[in-house]
């Protein structure tokens, strides 16, 4: 990006940063203060902090999309990539073909000549398919050995995929079982915290439940800990892990598909890895 005048300055965007020169073209170490209103910084402040709501949005959209096991459209990945951030929020997930096969790992998308990807062998390959799949982790079979292959190619995914946290369900599990207790009982000083801790993960609080909705095999399937609907400033503690469907009617073990388990596992789990330590090792 240019320079642009800012009084006896000019200041442009580097790395993501307002940064400024003088007259003599010497680049300071800081911008001014007297500029700090002038209308080319603000300008190019406000830009800076729309390029990171646009950056996070797109790595959120990109995480959907793979959590939700949507395929997306050839068209839309090739319209998009030409942009920076999408670009950094899809390079490297693994794309699979309509049998599940892995067809390696996405490096490029181009109008014209379809999916630049790198295959299991290393090799640079084209594909051009309709609809393009970023499937969840869990539904990888060789899910260690690819991300063994990741390392050694020195893929850096931004969207989690590849090492992404996972949970199968036990085969011992009672397939009429209704919840999970293996994350409930973790103890937070106040409400607020937890609740707080939900939306950081960035999931939902509705009705005293933090939340986490899956698209799965055509439908939607909803995560559930609870977390408490009371005062902000009392204690709480995690609730057992449930799932249910659409209309809200809970589902059975045998009932819940391996990404909506998995999602909804990893939740409960980063719920409690939050609560307060200190107590329990009081209470030992």
């Amino acid at each position: 990006m240019g320079w642009v005048t800012a009084g006896d300055y000019e200041v442009a965007l580097d790395d993501g940063k307002v940064v400024c020169r003088n007259a003599a073209g010497r680049r300071l170490k800081s911008v001014p203060a007297k500029l700090a209103d002038d209308p080319a910084v603000v300008g190019l402040r406000q830009l800076v902090e729309w390029l990171d709501r646009h950056e996070r949005r797109c790595l959120t959209d990109v995480e959907r999309w793979m959590v939700r096991s949507l395929p997306v459209p050839l068209d839309v990945l090739t319209r998009v990539w030409a942009d920076p951030a999408w670009r950094s929020a899809l390079r490297d997930l693994v794309v699979t073909g309509p049998d599940g096969e892995v067809a390696g790992f996405l490096r490029d998308a181009d109008p014209g000549r379809g999916l630049g990807l790198v295959d299991l062998d290393g090799d640079t390959v084209r594909i051009a398919p309709t609809l393009v799949h970023l499937p969840h982790p869990v539904l990888l079979d060789d899910l260690e050995e690819l991300r063994e292959f990741a390392v050694e190619l020195g893929v850096e995914q931004r969207a989690q995929q590849l090492f992404r946290e996972v949970w199968h369900r036990p085969a011992t599990l009672d397939a009429d079982a209704t919840s999970v207790e293996d994350y409930a009982g973790g103890a937070f000083k106040e409400l607020r915290f937890l609740h707080g801790r939900v939306t950081q993960l960035g999931h939902r609080v509705r009705g005293g439940y933090a939340v986490c909705s899956v698209w799965e095999d055509g439908r939607s399937v909803e995560a559930r800990v609870w977390v408490g609907d009371f005062d902000g400033y009392e204690e709480t503690e995690t609730g057992s892990l449930t799932w249910a469907d659409a209309t809200g009617r809970e589902l059975r073990a045998g009932q819940i598909g391996p990404v909506a388990w998995s999602e909804g596992m990893r939740m409960a789990a980063a719920l409690y890895a939050g609560r307060d330590i200190e107590d329990e090792e009081r209470a030992a």
